[in-house]
């Protein structure tokens, strides 16, 4: 499918009238009109004339680079995504500014090289229990999505939130969230409409994010009550101070929280998702996956040193990120007037980043739409574009949970591999929402190996 596409000033801008980018969704859907822009565009800028709403989306890594480094000042957060989001995840990590600053400094640690290794016991034990749970269901299928979010959440308990989350809230917490993201699509699509106008989706938002506080008010109440000493996140929160040097309230401290609850938990769990369908869908890749496990790892204990290890394993995640850019938008606003590669860029411009397309440039990835972990040898990431590929983000909103993901997803794929031989148990189709993630559940089923 091909999106149609009118070429602008010196043929580097491609603008696409309403009645097209209609025309497209209805014949293929959001998913089938990105793809065709990318394939019409192959990396220039395109303009969506959406009514009021005229974004650019930007694709090629040069022009990544100018919004996200050269000129990062002159792009930050503030478009009809941040808008939306942040009614959700508030102005502190999840947004722009001295407060984004302040959190992030008081969040970088918890992420450091020395803060995994010395979690890296507990996530190791809360993925083997989980791997343990799932035994009892062999045979059988099971809705991925749902038990990589188990698998997850019982990961970031103990980071997170120093195991204060009751048993079973977990989940509830997750759902809540998911049903709070889900309803944000209207908001997004229609930036221009007041907040106090009634749209599809603010019931439910309500009612989650009602739910998400129910969850968090207990929990941080018992961690102020207990004084605790630990290095986990809602401890560190609740040590740091926001961008005016006073202690972070129990507003500022949950809407961080349900931010890095979004990546860390809803995201990843999406990731692992993928990952189970891209390794089960190529058969030598799974081979290959578990020849590495099994003389890795074997019979014994998963540790640390084994995710550094698992060298193929990594290239495959890789891969997967690349081809299911589970944040496939990533939108920024133009505070002043601006030219990129000849387009002009006025003052107040929404510009849609979007790996998802990015990924797909011939250009920097031959034959694009081949699974092909070997893309991520050291030789071959060493001589492309370093902006060619961010599933994580660039500058200075880069991600901070990816070394932490990429530790938990090996661990993950090697203590199931090691135990069940996973098959699907049908096919699977990707859709557009405020992620890319799958159309229907995906079900795999677990063999004791």
């Amino acid at each position: 499918m091909t999106a149609t596409v009118e070429a602008g000033p010196a043929d580097r801008l491609h603008s696409v009238p309403l009645r097209r980018v209609v025309g497209q969704v209805r014949r293929a859907g959001p998913l089938g009109l990105l793809d065709g822009l990318g394939d019409r565009a192959r990396g220039q800028i395109v303009r969506l004339n959406l009514g009021p709403f005229r974004p650019f989306l930007v694709t090629h890594p040069d022009h990544l680079q100018h919004i996200l480094r050269t000129h990062a000042a002159d792009y930050p957060r503030g478009a009809a995504m941040w808008s939306a989001l942040g009614r959700l995840t508030g102005k502190g990590i999840g947004g722009e500014g001295a407060q984004w600053h302040a959190s992030r400094e008081i969040l970088q640690t918890a992420f450091s090289a020395g803060y995994l290794k010395s979690m890296s016991g507990q996530m190791i034990d809360s993925i083997t229990g989980a791997v343990d749970d799932l035994a009892a269901r062999a045979g059988q299928p099971i809705d991925a999505g749902v038990e990589m979010t188990r698998v997850v959440q019982r990961v970031v308990d103990p980071v997170f939130f120093g195991s204060l989350i009751p048993d079973g809230e977990g989940d509830r917490l997750g759902e809540a969230v998911a049903t709070a993201m889900g309803s944000l699509l209207w908001r997004m699509a229609m930036p221009f409409v007041p907040h106090a106008v009634p749209m599809p989706g603010d019931r439910p938002f309500k009612r989650a994010t009602r739910t998400v506080n129910e969850i968090l008010r207990p929990v941080l109440a018992q961690a102020r009550k207990d004084q605790r000493d630990g290095a986990d996140i809602v401890t560190k929160l609740m040590r740091g101070t926001g961008a005016d040097g006073q202690p972070l309230t129990d507003d500022q401290i949950c809407e961080d929280i349900v931010a890095l609850f979004v990546a860390g938990s809803e995201s990843s769990a999406i990731a692992l998702t993928w990952i189970w369908v891209s390794i089960v869908q190529h058969a030598d890749v799974y081979e290959r996956v578990r020849a590495e496990v099994d003389a890795v790892v074997g019979d014994g204990p998963l540790r640390r040193e084994h995710v550094r290890e698992l060298t193929y394993t990594q290239m495959v995640l890789r891969e997967v990120l690349r081809i299911y850019s589970v944040g496939w938008a990533v939108p920024r606003m133009a505070t002043k007037d601006d030219v990129i590669d000849g387009v002009e860029i006025p003052a107040g411009s929404t510009l849609v980043i979007t790996p998802y397309l990015t990924h797909r440039l011939e250009e920097f990835w031959p034959d694009p739409l081949k699974f092909d972990p070997d893309r991520f040898t050291r030789e071959q990431v060493r001589a492309r574009h370093p902006l060619a590929y961010m599933p994580f983000g660039n500058g200075a909103h880069q991600c901070l949970g990816e070394a932490f993901f990429h530790q938990e997803a090996a661990l993950i794929v090697a203590g199931m591999l090691r135990r069940f031989d996973v098959a699907l148990a049908g096919p699977v189709a990707p859709k557009l929402s405020l992620t890319l993630q799958p159309r229907e559940p995906v079900e795999l089923v677990l063999t004791p190996r």
